[in-house]
């Protein structure tokens, strides 16, 4: 404890860990929650059941706002998965994950409703190798919710790149998770400091109440549609 608060200290004397706030036209990110990840039994399992209450809070309140809601899975080309590079040699149990298995299939407590975006990802990032961006871009969304896991992993890259891309990036730390609690503390610390806002989930819930039309609204001309 001692070091972390060091280390927040550090931060805040050199001028790190500023706020960036959310912006006007958001996008809500859910980062794999497939289920070879969110169902207990397979070896690459992460606990995600205390993150679906407020995910799904997110979820719905995005949906009636107009807000885009999108979603990325893995899934590999059978059977030599050279779509996954160097990424399926360093962890070999994602070559359980290919086009047509279950376990790339989103999980139905958290599952994608009419409208929602769900794009197949090889890498860690949901930008990379997607029109994730193109997306984002054709939106005018100007800030991305991330949630999903693992918080050390994909949504730790995704977070990054989204940051690069141009986005505020605001992370809901009730609806991120990890395989090691060291881990995903220590880049919710890393990301809050350099890359995201991390937040509470009820303080998402409350920025996606107050907006009267997201997004997907004014795409379509229905601004002022609640």
């Amino acid at each position: 404890m001692k070091d972390v608060a060091s280390q927040e200290d550090l931060y805040r004397r050199i001028g790190m860990n500023e706020r960036i706030g959310y912006g006007e036209r958001p996008a809500v990110l859910v980062i794999d929650m497939c289920r070879g990840i969110t169902e207990r039994g397979h070896t690459l399992s992460i606990d995600m059941d205390h993150a679906l209450a407020p995910l799904n809070e997110i979820l719905d309140v995005a949906r009636r706002r107009n807000v885009p809601v999108i979603y990325t899975t893995v899934a590999y080309t059978p059977p030599h998965l050279a779509d996954g590079g160097t990424f399926v040699r360093k962890i070999p149990l994602l070559r359980e994950f290919v086009e047509g298995s279950p376990l790339t299939e989103i999980d139905p407590r958290c599952a994608p409703a009419r409208g929602d975006i769900l794009l197949t990802k090889k890498f860690p990032s949901g930008f990379y190798g997607t029109n994730l961006q193109s997306i984002l871009t054709s939106l005018g969304v100007d800030t991305t919710i991330v949630t999903g896991n693992s918080t050390s992993g994909c949504v730790r890259a995704t977070v990054c790149d989204a940051v690069s891309g141009g986005f505020r990036v605001i992370v809901p730390r009730e609806c991120v998770a990890d395989r090691a609690p060291l881990s995903h503390s220590v880049n919710l610390f890393d990301m809050d400091s350099k890359y995201a806002d991390v937040v509470a989930a009820a303080d998402v819930v409350k920025y996606l109440s107050e907006i009267s039309s997201g997004p997907l609204g004014v795409a379509m001309g229905v601004a002022g549609v609640k």
